[in-house]
């Protein structure tokens, strides 16, 4: 095996174990010694490739949101044909999915981020991105930027594992948030002229 394909596994077994450390102890037991035990690699081994646990935080960030935009656009390119505002649909698809529990772990990282602002100023851009693409598309851009941000709450309450809701329940809300005819902009209705 190369230098680069060692290289690369070392990252991704210090990216899994800092995983498991966050989804089994918490963000606050994060170290690189802790780290450096549960991917078996020596704390010197470790920190050639991460320097710092926030080195290993933002590596961590980048791969979850590489991860859930290559979502959003498989999303996206599936909708394009099918939904009016196929960026949305593609949004309340990918925090459905996040709230599924499939990469649960994962998003606890962020968690762990919240001492760290400036790691956070790449994703909050994709956001703030994301949020121009949906209004502009959108016939209501309020009504779109409401049902956006109701999926990122019923994504980030399940993560965080203060979601009220059954999974049947938060299904079911995803499904109504995905569905576009439930959620057109009202009729304009013209006021009566008073009578002279």
């Amino acid at each position: 095996m190369d230098n680069a394909s060692r290289s690369e596994r070392s990252r991704n077994a210090v990216i899994q174990a800092a995983l498991a450390i966050i989804a089994r102890d918490g963000p606050a037991r994060l170290t690189l010694d802790a780290i450096a035990r549960e991917s078996g690699i020596s704390k010197g081994g470790l920190m050639h490739q991460f320097r710092s646990k926030e080195a290993v935080l933002k590596a961590l960030l980048e791969q979850q949101i590489e991860h859930f935009e290559a979502l959003s656009r498989d999303y996206e390119a599936r909708f394009a044909a099918t939904r009016p505002e196929p960026r949305l649909a593609a949004q309340i698809a990918t925090s459905r999915d996040a709230a599924a529990g499939s990469h649960v772990a994962a998003l606890a990282a962020y968690g762990a981020l919240a001492g760290q602002p400036d790691l956070l100023s790449a994703s909050r851009q994709l956001d703030v991105d994301k949020v121009e693409a949906i209004k502009a598309e959108a016939a209501d851009p309020d009504l779109a930027l409401l049902r956006w941000t109701a999926a990122r709450g019923l994504a980030i309450t399940a993560v965080l594992g203060l979601c009220p809701f059954t999974d049947a329940e938060r299904a079911r809300l995803f499904d109504r948030l995905l569905d576009s005819r439930q959620w057109a902009p009202p009729a304009k209705t013209t006021k009566p002229r008073p009578s002279r």
